[in-house]
């Protein structure tokens, strides 16, 4: 009975679920862990980069997305879902830009992106993406840190993880974080997360890392924060390593 509804995006089965959204997250649960945490100067997401073989050219990778200045996000589950909801998140934050002048606010963006994976949910001919987000930005209200699911639904976190050691990495985060952490502890934080489930060896080529950080500058009308958005380098991430070891 409940085959004749696994195949279909658009009927609830008799229990009032979308057995395909079901699916989705299972694909996101079978991908690798990534981890966002926010601090009160910013937020950090890591993942882990693993290559599914050695001779592949692992500089080609990338799990963490600058989509604007001060907006980037992270995902598990699978890549060529994530590359199409970047691009999607990037013509979004250019078409905020270009109306408002000014980057656009995360919640914003968030909900862009949302509406774009709900809307896949609906549809004929579709299936959902099967990928979960972390979204990371600084705006005029501080940092933020969102997750996305397939089903479209968004929430807003403290800390947070997604994949397939989320359990573990949430018990340990809910363990280890606190109000008052600071970006420098965040990191440290995020990385002995990622390593409780770590299967091989932690490098700073087998895992990826990005930060946001709120710059302070001093214009003629007084002091303005400019967030930026960036990827720590392979040397920035062996310096991190190397003190927790």
């Amino acid at each position: 009975m409940a085959d004749r509804y696994s195949f279909s995006l658009t009927t609830f089965s008799p229990s009032g679920k979308l057995v395909q959204i079901e699916y989705a997250l299972s694909a996101v649960n079978a991908g690798v862990t990534s981890i966002g945490i926010k601090a009160t100067n910013g937020i950090v997401i890591a993942t882990e980069k693993k290559a599914v073989s050695t001779l592949i050219d692992d500089s080609s990778l990338e799990k963490v997305a600058i989509i604007c200045s001060n907006i980037g996000m992270v995902y598990s589950g699978m890549g060529p879902d994530y590359r199409v909801l970047v691009n999607k998140a990037r013509k979004a934050a250019q078409a905020y830009k270009r109306v408002y002048m000014e980057e656009p606010p995360t919640a914003i963006l968030v909900k862009e992106i949302a509406s774009v994976m709900q809307e896949f949910t609906q549809s004929g001919g579709v299936r959902p993406f099967g990928v979960s987000l972390l979204i990371a930005g600084f705006d005029e209200g501080g940092p933020m840190l969102y997750q996305v699911d397939p089903s479209g639904s968004y929430w807003p976190w403290k800390a947070t993880a997604i994949g397939k050691n989320m359990v573990n990495a949430k018990t340990f985060l809910e363990k280890r974080y606190n109000e008052d952490i600071e970006l420098e502890d965040a990191i440290h934080t995020a990385i002995l997360t990622l390593k409780e489930g770590f299967e091989g060896q932690m490098t700073e080529n087998t895992i990826e890392i990005g930060v946001i950080t709120g710059l302070v500058a001093t214009k003629d009308d007084g002091t303005v924060v400019l967030p930026e958005f960036r990827k720590l380098s392979p040397n920035e991430v062996k310096d991190y390593l190397a003190n927790i070891a």
